[in-house]
């Protein structure tokens, strides 16, 4: 892939009662939501739901069209996420990447506080309502 190809995924931004779902990166380093490349034969909307399971424990619908996306740099490639808003229905207390990530429930302010990507953080102001007013 040469510097100017953009790696294609998708993301979920979980949410369950006025709540967003983040994790950590694989590296433990940063917060982020559930994000995964896209696979052939896949849709957005698929791989979205598939990270949220794999990376977070948590299930749930997929709003059909996506809220966003964003920008980011990840070892010298630009990856292009598109993100969906999936209202969560099951939390599950195992699951694949548990042992790797952290999972945790936080409100607009708390995400905001946490969350580094200045991409992912436009998308949080768009999902989530803000408590100030």
């Amino acid at each position: 892939m040469s510097p100017l190809e953009t790696l294609r995924q998708a993301a979920a931004v979980p949410i369950r009662n006025g709540q967003v779902c983040v994790i950590t990166s694989r590296s433990g380093r940063r917060w982020v939501v559930p994000k995964g490349n896209l696979e052939p034969g896949k849709s957005c909307g698929e791989i979205a739901l598939q990270e949220a399971w794999e990376e977070a424990g948590v299930a749930g619908i997929l709003q059909s069209d996506p809220i966003g996306s964003y920008l980011y740099e990840k070892a010298g490639l630009t990856c292009h996420v598109v993100v969906f808003v999936m209202q969560v229905t099951d939390v599950a207390d195992d699951w694949p990447e548990r042992g790797i990530r952290e999972r945790l429930w936080l409100n607009q302010s708390q995400a905001l506080l946490r969350v580094e990507d200045l991409g992912l953080r436009e998308i949080l102001r768009l999902v989530l309502p803000s408590k100030a007013g």
